[in-house]
Formats: C-alpha cells, structure tokens, sequence
C-alpha cells in the first residue's frame, strides 16, 4: 500500500492506494496532509493563508518573524528557518508568492530541467492569465508571464512546478534574440538526451500561437538529419543547399584507431568529408564528439578531410561552396544543381 499526492489550489490531498493485478486502485478516504509534511514537500516555505489554514495566527506569524525564526522572503510568504535560504527555498518561496496555479518557466525551468547549469538572475514564473500576483504588489526578483494555457508537468508536490521540457524549449526558443541562440537550446535540450525532436514537434502543433514557426519546423528537421549545432546548421544551410552542393550524411558513425567518431558531414559517394571546428560554437553535451578529433588524419583511406571555422561559413560561405564544388566536380560529380546563390556569388565561376 502506498501513499499518493494530490495538490488541489493552496492545500494537498492526500491519499492511500493499493495496487490490485498490477493496477492502482484509490481508497475512498483522503486525508489532508499534515503541517510538517507541507514544511518538508515546500522547503520549509509557507504562505500565509497556508500557515493560517494550518492553524497558525497571523499573530503567532509576526511573533515568530520578530525572533528571528521565521524570516519574511516575499509579502506573505516565509522560510520557516533563520539563515540564508537555499535555491530551491527561494523558488519555492516564489511560487508561493505568485499563488495557485504557478509553475517555474522559460530560464527558471531550464535550470530545474537541467538544461543550463548557473541560475539566471532572475526566477522566471507563468501563471493563468486571469491571474496576476502584481496586484498586490512586485515580487522583488521574480519575473510573472501569463498565459491562457498554462503547461505543467505532473509531478508529486515536493518536487517544483514546472513547465514540461517540451514547453521549456519552445518558451526559450520564442524569446530568444537571434537564430543562432534559438537553435542552440534547440541543440542543448536534444544532446542532453532532455526531449527529443518528436516530442518538440507535438507541442510545436499544439500551440496556436508560435513566433519563429516556419523556422522552427525547418530547423527540427535539420536537427532529425544530423545538424547539432549553430554553425554546423550555417553550413548546412548556407554554404551546402544554397548552392545545391550533394547533400552529405550526417553525425556518420565511423570506427578509426580503435574508437568511434561521427563525422559532421560525410559524402560518401565522393570519399569526402567537411568537419566544422566549433569547439566556441558546439555544446558540449554532445556526449558522441570525440574529445580527441584534433587530428587532421582521421582516416587511413582515401577519404579527404576538409576542416571549416566560423568565418568559411559566414562571410567566406560562397568561396568555400566554390571550393567544394571544384573537390566535388574532380571527384565524379556532374554538377547537377550547382547554383550561384546571388549576382556575385563566387560559385558562377565554376566550371
């Protein structure tokens, strides 16, 4: 027999259920929790109606704020302890500022989520819509989004409301300045093996509402084909399908010296290789790099290796397709495709 949690607006529920033929079966008969057990789930952080709702006066609140066992953290909230509050006592002590329903969002549940590994300045919140915890007043430190639909992941109420990772990404992705930094979450939350490209795309379909939308679908594709980081998506993009280069496999698995490598961009057809060098660029979850592809010689047949930085894909793009195109051509490749990508573009010289 074991014992279930249900949190229902500011208080929990709690229940006992037993499973019968390898299937749960409620009791009738839930109790609430008890005081020590919403301090324990909480972090030892209570809201004032919630302290109230347990018995404890207002009065009693403010005797014990003025001898220094309880500290005041927000209007109404407090950390039943005296010292510094911990992380996680300080994102609950938001939540329970910004009342039922709230849940940590964008950067705030990356760091929950493990997406990214320093908390940011600011603890990020969503709450309903109808919803607005400003009206009593700023919450010091605390960013509020409202939201129509609010997206909470089903966890047992000691572990911290969140949005799911799926909505995390998205939420990051939506408000991020720049491509580069959009596909980058993108990127991180994949390789740390957090959410896949599947999942992102239901909850891409399930919202109404999406900036970046016909990007985003481009760039999970680009992510499903093998494409893991910022500069390598440049590439892809920029220097491969805008001059019709033949388009290469992707993270190829190879097995060289006695490890295993993926390769960036593998044309097997012409024994070929482009590896981007983006030690500033790749993140450094991805677990399959091998720390050691510092050597130029990764392979002992004939397959050529073409190493390419930040500049070959940015501003030297259109020489370096004309570069490729010329290995391509000398390599059996009719030229099918081949297209200049403006007036000026180098690749109208080729030949």
């Amino acid at each position: 027999m074991a014992e279930c949690i249900r949190y229902e607006t500011d208080s929990y529920i709690l229940w006992r259920s037993r499973a019968l033929n390898g299937q749960s079966e409620n009791m009738t008969k839930p109790r609430p929790v008890t005081w020590p057990e919403l301090l324990d789930f909480q972090s030892r952080i209570v809201g004032r109606r919630q302290a109230v709702r347990y018995g404890v006066t207002r009065a009693a609140v403010g005797r014990r704020i003025k001898s220094g066992a309880w500290q005041r953290l927000h209007r109404g909230t407090y950390a039943t302890f005296s010292g510094v509050p911990p992380r996680e006592a300080r994102l609950w002590a938001a939540l329970v500022r910004a009342g039922s329903g709230a849940v940590l969002s964008y950067e705030t549940a990356a760091e929950v989520h493990r997406l990214i590994d320093k908390p940011g300045p600011k603890i990020h919140i969503t709450v309903p819509i109808s919803h607005d915890p400003a009206r009593r007043g700023p919450i010091r430190g605390v960013v509020i989004h409202r939201s129509r639909n609010v997206a909470s992941e089903p966890l047992p109420p000691w572990q911290l409301p969140r949005t799911p990772i799926a909505e995390t990404v998205l939420d990051l992705i939506e408000t991020a300045t720049t491509t580069d930094d959009a596909f980058a979450w993108l990127t991180r939350a994949i390789g740390r093996d957090l959410v896949s490209a599947g999942m992102l795309t239901a909850a891409l379909s399930a919202r109404k509402r999406m900036r970046r939308r016909p990007w985003l679908v481009e760039a999970l594709a680009d992510v499903a084909d093998g494409v893991m980081s910022p500069i390598e998506l440049r590439y892809v993009r920029d220097v491969e399908r805008a001059h019709g280069l033949p388009h290469a496999k992707r993270q190829v698995r190879r097995e060289l010296d006695g490890g295993v490598r993926f390769l960036d961009n593998f044309y097997e057809a012409f024994r070929l290789c482009v590896e981007i060098d983006g030690r500033l660029t790749h993140p450094p979850e991805q677990k399959w790099r091998d720390a050691d592809r510092d050597s130029d010689n990764l392979f002992r047949d004939d397959v050529q290796t073409i190493r390419l930085g930040l500049r070959h894909v940015t501003s030297g793009r259109c020489v370096q397709a004309a570069k490729l195109a010329k290995l391509f051509l000398r390599r059996g490749w009719d030229g099918e495709g081949l297209r200049p990508c403006g007036p000026d573009c180098a690749v109208s010289q080729v030949r």
